[in-house]
């Protein structure tokens, strides 16, 4: 991608990924009047095995064209990243606003949804996938912003292992009852504790980094001066 300006990149990115939200939101639009026309409920119907495995790479699909978009958008890995975590966020969210527009789902933002199907289903209130969106637009914005400002992004091993742990909370959170959804069961209830956990740790893996780079030493080196 052309050196645009950082608000010109950022608003592309914006423009990008609500688009593709509406596109994601018309294909459920459509599976829910086939599969669920009396409105979307857990536990789930019975779909041909055929409709899932077309699913499944719809799902893959939509990760390959944010990686692709994402590649034009930086030149060093943890830039691309940035966006790509900018641009999930930004899609996995106006996903559920253009959901509430066109059939006013969800009615509440503790309304359960299918979130995933690979490699299981994932499964929770609209709020945990929400939350951990929000999160990923602010990390991804602050890598970026660095970038912009000719510094560079480096995770240390701390916040590597900050990262994997939370990963593993969130995603446990999501798939740890994916055997009642394969059996049409309603879920069990929801591990917020989990979710909040993972949440609090994904900061502090980015910030322990974060804290180390020149801008910040720079800035805490003028402090002394003064």
């Amino acid at each position: 991608m052309p050196d645009y300006s950082p608000t010109k990149k950022y608003l592309f990115a914006a423009i990008f990924a609500v688009a593709m939200a509406y596109f994601e939101a018309a294909v459920v639009v459509y599976l829910r009047e086939i599969y669920y026309p009396g409105g979307f409920s857990l536990p789930l119907v019975m779909i041909p095995q055929k409709m899932i495995i077309i699913e499944l790479f719809r799902e893959a699909s939509t990760m390959i064209m944010l990686i692709a978009v994402t590649w034009f958008m930086g030149r060093k890995f943890w830039e691309r990243f940035g966006w790509f975590i900018i641009l999930f966020g930004i899609w996995d969210i106006f996903y559920y606003v253009w959901l509430k527009l066109t059939i006013g789902w969800p009615e509440s933002l503790l309304d359960w949804d299918v979130l995933f199907l690979i490699p299981v289903p994932w499964i929770g209130p609209v709020i945990s996938p929400v939350a951990v969106s929000a999160v990923m637009i602010i990390i991804g914005y602050s890598i970026t912003k660095l970038y912009f400002k000719g510094r560079h992004f480096k995770p240390t091993l701390f916040s590597w292992i900050l990262a994997i742990i939370a990963t593993c909370m969130i995603l446990f959170s999501f798939m740890y009852d994916f055997d009642a959804t394969l059996h049409l069961q309603p879920p069990r209830p929801y591990l917020y504790w989990l979710l909040i956990s993972g949440l609090t740790l994904y900061a502090w893996a980015y910030l322990h980094p974060f804290c180390k780079t020149k801008i910040f030493k720079r800035s805490w080196n003028l402090s002394e001066h003064f």
